[in-house]
């Protein structure tokens, strides 16, 4: 009788190949699932940056429909002040002066910040902030407006709050 050589045996995958291709392809879903989650948290952080510029440019808007209270200063406010409380400019019974408007003008700036909406002014306008502790200073020297917005990014994880603050400043002529 002639003996044939015999051919090694393999027919379909161990189990060991079965488990490494999944080991791999769970480590694949989880790296794709960390980079969703930092995604959405950088995605986040640029819709608040978005939201700090849009802030910054609508008291200067409204401090040149009203240039002659912003000249004076009237517009000026440190970020640690709350929204001043003022007269509802917006209600058809309202009279309000350039003064007058001014402060309205500064306490619907304030509370669209974020920090203060617990604020009774800012309840009683129904304003909701934009940004997260966002707090906002005015400063006007010689023509030339300087705004400063505040608000705590959640991409740093500082324990201090001056330390995770992330600041947008924009100073322009009046």
């Amino acid at each position: 009788m002639i003996m044939m050589p015999s051919k090694p045996y393999s027919r379909g995958f161990t189990l060991v190949e079965v488990l490494v291709a999944v080991f791999v392809l769970a480590i694949g879903l989880l790296g794709l699932a960390g980079l969703q989650a930092k995604s959405l948290q950088f995605n986040y952080s640029a819709y608040q940056r978005s939201q700090a510029t849009i802030l910054a440019y609508d008291i200067i808007d409204r401090m040149r429909a009203n240039l002659g209270e912003a000249q004076a200063g009237n517009y000026d406010i440190t970020d640690t002040a709350g929204p001043p409380s003022s007269t509802n400019c917006q209600t058809n019974s309202a009279t309000c002066g350039a003064s007058t408007m001014a402060s309205f003008d500064l306490s619907q700036w304030k509370c669209a910040l974020g920090t203060y909406d617990a604020n009774t002014a800012c309840t009683t306008f129904g304003i909701k902030g934009a940004l997260l502790e966002g707090v906002g200073s005015v400063v006007t020297n010689a023509g030339v407006v300087t705004v400063t917005v505040k608000w705590a990014d959640d991409r740093t994880k500082e324990s201090t709050d001056n330390a995770r603050k992330t600041s947008f400043t924009v100073s322009t002529a009046l």
